[in-house]
């Protein structure tokens, strides 16, 4: 077995330091913390159903975190981009009322690094912890020939449970109703492309702004849908603001019938993406169609709730503005999202 091993590895292929990256990483965090099924290891992840949901929905979302590993390489930083991966995911999820509960990453690697692996599946682990979600498996995978050594990729899949009568869809929003944006905390994990072509020109410093994690907003919204829900009020569709910005995203929330009237001078936006439209050249439009732009989640709410949400989310410490309206697409000449 050992000659095996030593085959493989003279191929490329580390086995023993993957190993000991993800046990590094189950010694420190407690991937067991509801559940005594979950945890790493063994071949599938095995998990229950929540007991105290009555009729649950599963719902399940799979994304990475695109061209950012790039930055974070070239930084020579690891520890924020696993709260990356998590965000997108996890996000994702909740856009239907669902609470993420659990979490897979699958890490591509180039040449194993314990301590650069351990770090990426840490951060993993800790925003899941954040959110309440348990990491309950993953894979981490060496590529000698195919990938350069020091270059990586990940994917996550997270899972998530709802009532049947609490799941929350796009039908749910109607013609008045107001939408409200929850600040962003800057790029997130969308546009990096763009980004690293203005780096490779000069374009943009790089510096550790680019790694600023993305936000984590499934506990605050299950507790403003919650909170919402108890005092009488509407609540609609929710959108999850990534590629593709609020141009394409905040549709996604609407039924067909109905578009988006957004005034982009309802909210400040963050530094970063005034230095990126300087550096391009790109209009507002077309960057609020690629970047979130300040926005990185949007909830619709009836009228009338849109103070409670205001307050109830500036309580949660997280800011947030209203910034539009859901009206008819025959008022916005057809087009499902317009701008002011």
């Amino acid at each position: 077995m050992d000659r095996l091993s030593d085959a493989y590895a003279k191929a490329g292929v580390n086995v023993g330091a993957a190993e000991r990256a993800v046990d590094r990483v189950r010694a420190a965090w407690p991937m067991t913390t509801f559940d005594r099924y979950a945890g790493l290891g063994e071949f599938g992840a095995v998990a229950q159903l929540p007991d105290e949901l009555d009729k649950p929905l599963m719902v399940t979302s799979t994304d990475g975190v695109g061209t950012k590993t790039e930055i974070a390489r070239r930084l020579g930083r690891f520890d924020t981009i696993g709260q990356d991966l998590v965000a997108m995911c996890a996000d994702d999820v909740v856009c239907h009322g669902a609470q993420p509960t659990y979490f897979l990453d699958y890490i591509a690697i180039g040449k194993v690094d314990e301590e650069r692996v351990s770090t990426l599946i840490g951060g993993v682990a800790k925003a899941c912890a954040d959110i309440g979600c348990v990491l309950v498996g993953g894979e981490t995978a060496e590529h000698p020939g195919v990938m350069p050594p020091e270059d990586f990729d990940l994917a996550g899949f997270c899972i998530g449970f709802v009532e049947t009568d609490l799941l929350i869809d796009r039908t749910m929003s109607h013609e008045g109703d107001a939408i409200i944006g929850l600040a962003s905390s800057g790029l997130h994990s969308n546009g990096h492309s763009l980004v690293r072509k203005l780096l490779d020109e000069g374009k943009l410093p790089l510096t550790d702004e680019l790694l600023t994690p993305t936000r984590l907003y499934s506990t605050t919204i299950l507790d403003l849908v919650e909170k919402l829900r108890a005092e009488g009020l509407g609540v609609g569709g929710l959108a999850h603001i990534t590629g593709g910005g609020l141009r394409r995203n905040l549709p996604r929330a609407l039924p067909d019938e109905l578009g988006a009237d957004v005034d982009p001078s309802t909210w400040p936006q963050p530094h970063i993406f005034e230095t990126i439209a300087l550096a391009t050249g790109m209009p507002g439009s077309e960057m609020r169609a690629t970047f979130n732009c300040g926005i990185g989640f949007a909830v619709v709410v009836a009228q009338e709730a849109v103070d409670f949400a205001l307050t109830t989310l500036e309580d949660a410490g997280v800011e947030a503005w209203d910034i539009g309206t859901v009206r008819s697409t025959a008022d916005l000449d057809n087009e499902r999202y317009f701008e002011e």
